[in-house]
């Protein structure tokens, strides 16, 4: 940066890295410099003000100037951070998976409500395409005795799931990550068993226009759900039936004009459509089916 490291404190480093972002049209510039600079120098949460008034090294400043360079560039913030936040967990975020989102917090709550409004005790749940792990880790962090299996086709996105599954301490034992398309990366035995399957699947339609951050960053195979958008809950929900325990559920994060569509999936597979959910802005995002 063109400030001096001897001379600068982080309060100083704050305006600076906010103004440059601000200049070239990053909206929320204030709240993205402060998370940078929370990252560069360890000040974070409730220490940040405090340590506005401190120093900036060399390095630490390096650091920061190497994230603005790259956030300048187009690249997210999240991805800049290489963590971001989902219900309480601190999560390694990359371009291999989709960065966590609000809607999708919305997915892990109603899994999380499902197991305790059935008092299902060890209750088996599988993540499709978990990406980064958020909701199946959600759901082991939150559900004492659940047991979880995060699954993804994508070997890169698994990577980042189990980095993840790493640092969730002591609920990590009863999780595990398999490789595979929905539900073959799931073994035989698992047939009839499983009390909830929660998927954030890609239903993007592929001639959807999406803002260049999302459309140049994030991974289309995560994103691109074919014509209709629904190629990958067509699949998930088609063979429902066949993994699921008598009774079992399955939640689906969809767009609100998908519920329709993906209903009549449900029911064509045998399946009861128990309700349609809305996410924290009001809209329809989230399909509950049931196995009679």
């Amino acid at each position: 940066m063109s400030l001096a490291a001897q001379t600068v404190t982080w309060g100083d480093v704050a305006m600076d890295a906010a103004r440059r972002l601000g200049d070239a049209g990053v909206a929320d510039a204030q709240m993205q410099a402060r998370r940078m600079v929370e990252q560069a120098s360890g000040f974070e949460g409730g220490e940040y003000y405090v340590g506005l008034t401190q120093g900036a090294s060399r390095r630490q400043l390096a650091h920061l100037d190497s994230m603005l360079v790259r956030r300048l560039a187009g690249e997210p913030l999240q991805y800049v951070l290489g963590r971001w936040g989902f219900r309480g967990l601190d999560l390694m975020v990359s371009p291999a998976v989709l960065i966590p989102r609000p809607e999708t917090e919305t997915l892990a709550g109603l899994a999380v409500a499902e197991l305790s409004r059935r008092h299902l005790p060890g209750g088996l749940v599988v993540d499709l395409g978990t990406g980064s792990g958020a909701v199946g880790l959600a759901v082991a962090a939150e559900c004492d005795t659940a047991r979880v299996v995060l699954t993804d086709a994508s070997a890169e996105a698994l990577a980042v799931a189990r980095a993840n599954l790493a640092g969730l301490g002591r609920a990590a034992v009863r999780v595990s990550a398999c490789q595979g398309s929905w539900y073959e990366a799931l073994p035989g035995s698992m047939l009839g068993t499983v009390d909830v399957v929660v998927s954030n699947p890609p239903y993007v339609r592929d001639d959807e226009e999406l803002s260049p951050e999302v459309a140049e960053w994030e991974p289309a195979m995560a994103l691109r759900g074919g014509a209709d958008g629904l190629d990958g809950a067509r699949q998930i929900l088609a063979d429902a039936r066949r993994w699921l325990s008598p009774g079992g559920s399955v939640l689906l994060e969809l767009a609100p004009d998908q519920m329709e569509a993906a209903g009549a999936m449900a029911r064509a597979g045998g399946l009861v459509l128990d309700a349609v959910h809305p996410d924290l802005a009001g809209r329809d995002r989230v399909l509950h089916c049931r196995r009679p």
